[in-house]
């Protein structure tokens, strides 16, 4: 693969990712801000990385690391944009467990158990639909071996995800 076509696949998820969570914001709150938009094309080229390079990486470790860099992201970008420069685009610091009031716990959970799934899938749906690469697992299915995975850390054994089928 050329150095270009690899940026340009890139660019193209930058720009997906950042525009979706971008529509997400407005269509939940109203408002967004550009820095989600840059936030959320770094996460999807992160993802990208995880999904390209690291494929056999069980989904915790997926998780985990998605789930890291979207709060390290947010905590710099609300740092600098929030606090140095006043812009005041969000505040945590009303719930429980935040860091300066720029990324608290409870959203590190819900990035963590219900969007970093749904990350690792919509990386391999955009890899599969624009560059024609593998089919993915079904949504559904990577949430069955993600918390199939969680629970077998706790020690429950539940589901066996090679006998999983969909």
């Amino acid at each position: 693969m050329s150095k270009i076509y690899f940026v340009l696949q890139q660019i193209i998820i930058f720009i997906a990712f950042g525009s979706i969570y971008y529509l997400i914001e407005i269509l939940y709150d109203g408002t967004s801000h550009w820095a989600m938009f840059v936030c959320a094309g770094l996460t999807g080229n992160v993802a990208d990385y995880l999904h390209k390079f690291h494929a056999r990486m069980n989904y915790i470790k997926k998780a985990f690391f998605i789930t890291s860099v979207i709060l390290v992201l947010e905590y710099v970008s609300g740092y600098i944009l929030n606090i140095y420069y006043q812009l005041n685009i969000w505040d945590y610091s009303n719930m429980g467990f935040n860091l300066h009031g720029q990324v608290c716990l409870t959203f590190a959970f819900i990035w963590f158990f219900i969007f970093s799934p749904l990350i690792i899938w919509f990386v391999a749906g955009i890899r599969y639909v624009i560059f024609g690469e593998r089919r993915p697992l079904h949504v559904w299915h990577i949430y069955s071996l993600f918390f199939t995975e969680v629970l077998g850390l706790i020690g429950l054994k539940v589901l066996e995800p090679k006998n999983l089928t969909f």
